[in-house]
């Protein structure tokens, strides 16, 4: 039940745009503009990728509780078979003690 593929491509992802964002910066520091220009192609560049960062932790977040409802399912689904499992080997042992009782009771009037 691992999901090994999910995280190298959220991992993957999130290398892809921290590079690309490093390049845009270094890109827009070394661009011949006034300060001002290239503060405010800096800054919208910035609330860019913290937005796109957002988003990808909400998929992570998203990703994390559909696992985890697979499991609390998959735990319930567990407990009701060990339960029935356990039931049924009662009811054998019940029926077989009580076939036991029998034939110790048809032994002794012999």
């Amino acid at each position: 039940m691992s999901n090994n593929n999910s995280h190298s491509g959220f991992a993957f992802f999130s290398g892809m745009v921290i590079g690309a964002a490093i390049g845009a910066i270094a890109g827009l520091l070394y661009a011949p503009e006034s300060g001002e220009k290239t503060r405010k192609r800096v800054s919208d560049k910035t609330r860019e990728i913290s937005d796109e960062l957002l988003d990808q932790f909400d998929d992570l977040k998203e990703n994390v509780n559909n696992i985890l409802e697979d499991v609390k399912q998959t735990g319930s689904e567990l407990i009701e078979n060990v339960k029935k499992t356990g039931t049924e080997v009662l009811e054998d042992v019940k029926k077989t003690g009580t076939n036991v009782i029998e034939e110790v009771k048809e032994a002794s009037k012999s």
